[in-house]
């Protein structure tokens, strides 16, 4: 199946430093899902930002962020997905090759996922930048080393939880308008109404971790 991480436009996965003076546009506001975008100072890409309130346990949303063999199954255009290394069960690297329309070449990345928990509010951040290293470069793919991506999952009643995303990246190489336009319109709403049926599945719905106060 097609979809990407928060890839392109959208993949995983900023530091929300980077992001915190920010003056956000409202794109779209469809289904409970509201999509933001930004121009940042020295990028042609523009950021995005997504809100959304869903019906899952804090637990629930991070299994799935950690679950990296399902990430072609509900994040936009990915094309494959694996584990690269874990270094705990809240933090691990991964590989994710994102399907682009012929003739773009398609993309690659490295990312780095860590998952923290404040204690009193029971906030969880999942930061997922880009890094080099681990898995060499591919002919025909254009590897991004340019990516910040961050989750923030706010608890907002019982199994229920408010998440802002926040993603900038730069694809690499030269793409047309008419693609750039395609991921902003179409990836944010695809992965997040994708990330609510997908988290309900059984799989995470009974699911607890150690590290996660739910």
């Amino acid at each position: 199946m097609h979809r990407s991480g928060s890839a392109i436009l959208f993949l995983l996965v900023t530091c929300q430093t980077s992001f915190a003076q920010t003056s956000w546009k409202l794109e779209k506001d469809k289904n409970d899902i509201k999509i933001y975008t930004s121009a940042l100072t020295g990028s042609k890409v523009k950021a995005v930002k997504v809100e959304c309130e869903i019906q899952a346990r804090p637990s629930q949303l991070v299994a799935l962020l950690l679950d990296i063999d399902a990430a072609p199954e509900w994040v936009y255009h990915t094309k494959s997905a694996k584990l690269v290394k874990r270094v705990s069960p809240s933090e691990l690297y991964y590989y994710s090759e994102v399907i682009l329309p012929w003739p773009v070449q398609n993309r690659d990345f490295i990312a780095h996922l860590t998952v923290t928990q404040d204690q009193e509010s029971r906030i969880v951040t999942v930061d997922g930048p880009a890094v080099s290293g681990f898995v060499p470069e591919k002919k025909g793919i254009v590897r991004i080393d340019n990516s910040k991506g961050k989750w923030i999952i706010i608890p907002a009643g019982k199994d229920k939880v408010r998440i802002s995303y926040t993603l900038h990246v730069d694809p690499g190489g030269t793409l047309p308008a008419w693609l750039v336009n395609m991921f902003a319109a179409e990836g944010p709403s695809h992965i997040f109404e994708q990330l609510k049926l997908q988290v309900s599945k059984p799989k995470y719905k009974n699911i607890h971790l150690p590290f996660i106060q739910d």
